[in-house]
């Protein structure tokens, strides 16, 4: 069996870098109807709710995404749309 080292096992260093700070706009679907229509005004209607409000289906550039309740749904600095699971949205992302 063969290992395989990394460079960093190596002595190489690799470089770092740093997630641009970029400031966007979110919203967070709470499963209710007030939440939905919220959301629609918020990127034009293009999102369906579905398996009794428990989800919802979003086109985004990677084709279509299910949120569930509690994600964030995130308008990106393209004026493109996509969910968010609430912890990675709290490790990136801070109120301005």
């Amino acid at each position: 069996m063969v290992k395989r080292w990394r460079k960093e096992e190596r002595g190489v260093k690799m470089p770092k870098y740093r997630k641009k700070p970029v400031i966007i706009e979110a919203v967070t679907w709470d499963g209710s109807q007030e939440s939905a229509q919220e959301i629609n005004q918020f990127n034009g209607g293009k999102f369906w709710v579905i398996n009794d409000n428990r989800q919802m289906k979003i086109p985004t550039l990677e084709g279509i995404m299910l949120a569930d309740v509690g994600d964030y749904i995130i308008k990106g600095i393209k004026g493109e749309f996509y969910p968010c699971k609430p912890n990675i949205f709290v490790a990136t992302y801070e109120k301005v």
